[in-house]
């Protein structure tokens, strides 16, 4: 959530860089919300400051043997004004704080203007794309071939956008999920925490996936419980309504969980195979940092992700975000992508982002600064990585002529005594 004095000191800059991340309802009902409000609250605590003295008249009446009745009447009366006051202040407060709610945090200012996501803009690119002696196919049929891969079984159980992964492929994404957590916790200090899959929508809320995001998300019925989207809702949460002390931070916690997304939004696009899905697998790094440290902190996040793909010999490239392309919560988004041969694409394969101060102020997450004071705290987030376009770009880099897929050298532990998957 932004800073509502932001808003007040800084408006016209901050509707003009809303508007670059599409946001072009203005500011207007906002700004009205926070004036009433602060009037209201000020009439409310003058005329408590009054009820205070009135109390105090009543007992020295009392003291002197005077009649205090008149008091009396004037004290009930206020005491029934000043409980309307303070009523109308929480009800706006209430107001102001959901019509905040829908605001999107800012961009970065040198974040490329775009509309959508041919407008990314490109920042590096690493590893030799594979050079291959014959057509190589696409994951879907590749994998079919080897029966690892069954939408079939999955649509039969749960509908079109999900499937069953079969035999080595079920084994290759749970050895990568071991695989990808052993890195970050051993080499990159991550804590490791295994959290509910199911979300309390004041959690969904720190996070900024609600209330802009309902309709991706799949709600349990006559509950404020959610299938969460992400474990960046459930990770970032474990430091709701936390003050941590300058020397804990950063404080760098992942952990896997699936992920269930209903893809409201994107009805009829990749429905084929493994690239878009409503139940993925997923390992997710959380970075809670001081802001003079969170630029540095992203860098370390992107580089902490890329390892994951630098060991496996994937070729993959860096894409800073245009503004049409971010999510609603961050302030910059380096998209990291791997080439897949199969399908002839760049696929997404882990998002890293930099939020700043924006979750922390609907989480209340804070810090003590050097002068043992309440500061914001800057909460990163980053996939590190996702697993399904991983299995599709190991399965179509790493297939054989023969239709085999050979096993990356630094998984062969999971698979001992074998070469290929299948």
């Amino acid at each position: 959530m932004l800073s509502i004095a932001m808003i007040r000191e800084y408006r016209e800059t901050v509707e003009r860089e809303l508007a670059r991340k599409g946001y072009t309802e203005g500011l207007d009902k906002i700004v009205e919300l926070d004036e009433e409000m602060r009037e209201t609250l000020t009439e409310f605590e003058t005329k408590r400051a009054y009820q205070k003295q009135l109390s105090k008249k009543v007992g020295m009446a009392k003291a002197k043997g005077e009649d205090p009745s008149e008091l009396f009447a004037e004290g009930k009366t206020l005491a029934q004004t000043v409980k309307d006051f303070e009523a109308k202040t929480e009800r706006l407060r209430s107001e102001l704080t959901r019509a905040m709610l829908h605001v999107p945090n800012l961009p970065d200012e040198d974040v490329p203007n775009g509309a959508d996501e041919s407008e990314n803009m490109l920042v590096s690119e690493h590893g030799a794309l594979r050079e291959f002696a014959f057509k190589p196919l696409a994951h879907w049929d590749l994998l079919r071939k080897g029966n690892m891969l069954d939408g079939g079984t999955g649509a039969k159980l749960s509908g079109s956008g999900f499937n069953c992964l079969r035999n080595d492929l079920a084994k290759l994404e749970r050895a990568l999920i071991d695989y990808m957590i052993d890195i970050h916790v051993a080499e990159h200090g991550y804590e490791e925490i295994s959290t509910p899959f199911i979300a309390r929508e004041d959690s969904m809320k720190g996070t900024g996936q609600l209330p802009k995001f309902h309709d991706d998300m799949y709600k349990l019925e006559d509950t404020d419980l959610y299938l969460i989207p992400t474990a960046e809702v459930t990770l970032a949460n474990c430091y709701r309504d936390t003050i941590f002390g300058s020397e804990e931070l950063p404080r760098k916690i992942c952990g896997y969980t699936p992920c269930f997304r209903k893809e409201a939004g994107a009805a009829g696009r990749d429905t084929r195979g493994l690239i878009r899905v409503h139940q993925f697998s997923k390992v997710e790094l959380i970075n809670f940092t001081t802001p003079d440290k969170s630029d540095e902190q992203l860098q370390t996040m992107i580089s902490e992700a890329t390892k994951i793909l630098d060991r496996l010999q994937l070729p993959y490239r860096l894409m800073l975000l245009c503004t049409g392309d971010m999510t609603f919560s961050s302030a910059r988004t380096i998209d990291i992508e791997a080439y897949c041969p199969g399908v002839e694409r760049w696929l997404e394969i882990s998002s890293c982002s930099n939020c700043r101060d924006f979750q922390a102020r609907r989480m209340k997450t804070r810090f003590k600064d050097e002068d043992n004071r309440n500061q914001l705290v800057h909460i990163l987030n980053g996939s590190g990585l996702a697993l399904p376009r991983l299995l599709v770009a190991i399965a179509e880099n790493y297939q054989q002529e023969d239709g085999l897929v050979r096993i990356p050298q630094v998984l062969k532990k999971y698979f001992p005594g074998k070469d290929f998957l299948g």
